[in-house]
């Protein structure tokens, strides 16, 4: 392993590469990432990036926004079935549809979408700012979110704004038992929930602090609390460990009886060491996006890097 890593650190300065990372990635890939962040530090350090070649170890669409924000760079992907239940729930061909049928509606999308769908797109959201972009539109104007509908539930609470909610979700973070959870808790009645808001209202009822991933890991470092349950895909654990070796992180339940009992994005988990490796000395699979399609979705990712 020591082995790989080694090469996989020479050929990246040799290609003069940057390795971007997403917290749901095994630890392995976070440990020979240049980056690794949550969709909207993504983001801002994909925007900023002067390499030729940006590989992207995360998911499909995470991807396509580093090739929309840098078009004239080559971006690779360790596997391209690394996809998302979410951006499937969310067709450009459905969604440009619904827009359509509602034309007075301000589009929010949240970036777990599809290039396509960014297109149609007024303004772009990550988790960590989706409360500060819908608290910026005028109140006077209707807003369609899409598509993950727990999270627009959420921004419907925080901050009393009608939204038109596309019928979406994640299913990694669906997969949540609150009967377990609840009897989890009970085990272990110092710790503090936390959870991020794809998921059910549910889980988030009964949650100390519900974030992003980056928030997530900030909010442990911070709080004096020893002991936490994390509601979120289970990868999240090894950065934020690492940055409190000293506290509890328990993996919330999920429905499924595996392993881990912790809930685990297979698309995440497409993507090994050993294709970071074949990815970065190929310089393949390279991402694609039409140029019209970046020419329009640039737009709505550009008003959200403004904003945050």
């Amino acid at each position: 392993m020591k082995a790989l890593k080694d090469k996989i650190i020479e050929l990246k300065k040799e290609k003069n590469a940057i390795i971007l990372a997403h917290y749901y990635q095994d630890k392995e890939i976070q440990e020979i990432a240049d980056y690794v962040g949550d969709s909207l530090g993504l983001s801002q350090v994909a925007a900023k990036a002067d390499n030729p070649v940006i590989l992207f170890a995360g998911v499909h669409f995470m991807a396509e926004t580093a090739k929309i924000l840098n078009p004239d760079k080559k971006v690779i992907v360790p596997d391209l079935n690394a996809g998302c239940s979410l951006a499937d729930s969310c067709s450009a061909e459905k969604f440009g549809k619904f827009v359509f049928n509602h034309p007075d509606h301000i589009v929010v999308t949240y970036v777990n979408c599809s290039a396509e769908v960014k297109a149609l797109t007024d303004i772009v959201c990550t988790s960590s700012n989706a409360l500060k972009i819908v608290k910026s539109i005028p109140e006077d104007r209707p807003i369609i979110f899409a598509p993950d509908k727990n999270l627009g539930k959420y921004i419907m609470e925080q901050t009393g704004r009608k939204l038109l909610l596309w019928d979406g979700s994640c299913v990694v973070h669906e997969a949540f038992s609150f009967d377990k959870l609840i009897a989890l808790h009970k085990e272990h009645p110092e710790a503090e929930i936390i959870a991020h808001p794809e998921s059910e209202s549910h889980i988030l009822k009964v949650a100390s602090y519900v974030g992003s991933t980056a928030g997530m890991i900030d909010y442990v470092a911070k709080r004096p609390s020893h002991k936490f349950i994390v509601a979120t895909e289970a990868g999240i654990l090894y950065k934020m460990q690492e940055n409190v070796p000293d506290k509890i992180l328990i993996p919330a339940p999920s429905h499924e009886d595996n392993t881990c009992a912790c809930s685990e994005c297979a698309f995440m988990k497409v993507n090994t060491l050993q294709k970071v490796y074949d990815c970065l000395l190929q310089e393949s699979p390279e991402v694609m996006v039409d140029s019209t399609v970046i020419e329009r979705a640039l737009i709505p990712i550009k008003r959200m890097l403004e904003l945050s």
